[in-house]
């Protein structure tokens, strides 16, 4: 069996947490202890997002702006892929025994006249108040949405991802049974000019690139761990209902109900994947792998 696993944020920080180093550390433990009936696969590769350390290192550098430079922000996701990717490194040698991991730092093809650039959707960094977002907005000219009943939060492009430039170094380190952390952040967002690479400003959605390199490694089923543990249809309502199984016609019908930055890219990035894709929370792992949770999307 080989698995991709989609790690979410709240893998490394969980709600009212600042993301201290021995935050995200205390967190990846108890993510690695739950990922555990993966360990033993054939080839495993594990992803993960990085809009909350993506937005503080934003805002570490606009207050050290007097001080040191400012990075673009293809830059804060490479340095934020191998900040968490070195975390997860860290929690998964001791669980892995003798078996090697290894953290890639990837790189992801966009096109640069997507039309994600004109109109800003994912959303980055901590949630403010909605008085707190339109200030924000008002004074630096942030893009800021409600981001699923929790809060406001800044939001910038988030291209379709195209390639994958690592993928055959992936392939090859997973096919010797090497546990691999890639795609870390969605990858680090670059287009072709010539024969050269040049980084653009965005963050890609680690699900939709995560499906990608899923069906680049012809990976058996693709693993989202998210913060709820299923999807739900009519999310945040008091009527909430937890959805179980779904087709792959039931889950295109259910897409247009679905918060753009929040839970319709995982189902689009099943559908765009095609083979079995599992939904759930880090909390549900263990019940949902036996079928008791989670949402499991057969196509």
């Amino acid at each position: 069996m080989s698995t991709v696993v989609a790690l979410g944020g709240n893998a490394l920080m969980r709600p009212g947490e600042r993301g201290t180093a021995a935050e995200q550390l205390a967190n990846l433990r108890r993510a690695v202890a739950a990922l555990q009936p993966l360990l033993g696969e054939s080839a495993l590769v594990i992803t993960h997002g990085n809009g909350p350390q993506v937005g503080n290192e934003l805002l570490r550098q606009e207050r050290a702006a007097d001080e040191a430079p400012a990075l673009p922000l293809w830059l804060a996701v490479a340095q934020t892929q191998a900040e968490i990717g070195a975390l997860i490194v860290a929690e998964l040698h001791p669980a892995l025994g003798d078996r090697p991991t290894a953290c890639v730092l990837t790189h992801v093809r966009v096109a640069a006249e997507d039309p994600a650039f004109d109109r800003p959707s994912k959303p980055i960094g901590p949630f403010y108040s909605a008085e707190q977002g339109e200030q924000l907005g008002r004074e630096r000219g942030w893009a800021m949405v409600s981001d699923a009943n929790r809060g406001h939060r800044r939001v910038v492009p988030s291209p379709e991802p195209l390639e994958i430039l690592e993928l055959e170094v992936i392939r090859t380190l997973a096919r010797d049974k090497t546990v691999v952390v890639a795609c870390g952040g969605g990858g680090i967002p670059v287009v072709r000019r010539g024969n050269r690479l040049a980084g653009i400003d965005a963050v890609i959605d680690k699900d939709r690139a995560s499906a990608l390199l899923a069906r680049g490694l012809d990976a058996d089923r693709l693993l989202i761990l998210t913060e709820v543990p299923a999807v739900y249809r009519r999310f945040g309502e008091p009527d909430q209902e937890e959805i179980r199984e779904l087709s792959g016609t039931e889950a295109k019908e259910l897409l247009p109900t679905l918060a753009e930055g929040s839970m319709r890219p995982k189902i689009e990035s099943a559908l765009s994947f095609g083979r079995e894709t599992l939904i759930t929370s880090i909390d549900a792992l263990e019940r949902a792998l036996a079928g008791d949770a989670g949402t499991r999307i057969h196509l």
